[in-house]
């Protein structure tokens, strides 16, 4: 069967949870330390919707869920309202099947629709996957803040890339 990228509802967010706790505990990806219970995790998922500027889509096939991308706020003062930070994680056996490529497509065009100026993708270095999709959709690298994150007992760098969204809101 194949795969589909719709918006996620309630039931995914266990597998999501899981997903992203596989993050938490293995890698630098997120500088999330601790892992996520089901209801700690609600409180992020309740910041999505399936109009607006805030979206999470995810990639599912036969009832599993591959992965998921998402646009959430960038920063909460309210002049940061247009701009979003979004981010694409997938299951670690299921990358280079261009998934990423799928979410971050319907994504995007989902939010050209929508009051959505700049989006933002903060990547911990080094990530080559991250970086390749984000100048595939035409993000362009805008700095790296050096060791902003500790994490498994070392300091990591993000780069930081941002993206022009909906021509001229």
């Amino acid at each position: 069967m194949s795969v589909q990228i719709r918006p996620a509802v309630i039931e995914d967010l266990p597998a999501l949870t899981d997903l992203y706790n596989h993050y938490i505990v293995n890698t630098p990806a997120t500088f999330d330390i601790e892992p996520y219970t089901i209801d700690g995790r609600a409180v992020w998922f309740a910041q999505f919707a399936l109009t607006g500027r805030h979206r999470l889509l995810v990639a599912e096939q036969d009832g599993d869920i591959l992965g998921y991308a998402c646009s959430g706020p960038f920063k909460p003062k309210r002049a940061y309202e247009t701009s979003v930070e979004v981010s694409i994680y997938l299951k670690p056996n299921t990358k280079g099947r261009g998934l990423g490529t799928a979410l971050y497509l319907e994504l995007f065009e989902q939010l050209e629709t929508e009051d959505v100026h700049r989006a933002y993708a903060g990547i911990t270095l080094p990530n080559e996957a991250s970086r390749i999709i984000h100048e595939k959709f035409d993000f362009e690298s805008v700095g790296i803040y050096r060791e902003v994150g500790r994490k498994f007992g070392q300091y990591w760098d993000v780069e930081w890339f941002e993206k022009e969204v909906g021509g001229s809101h």
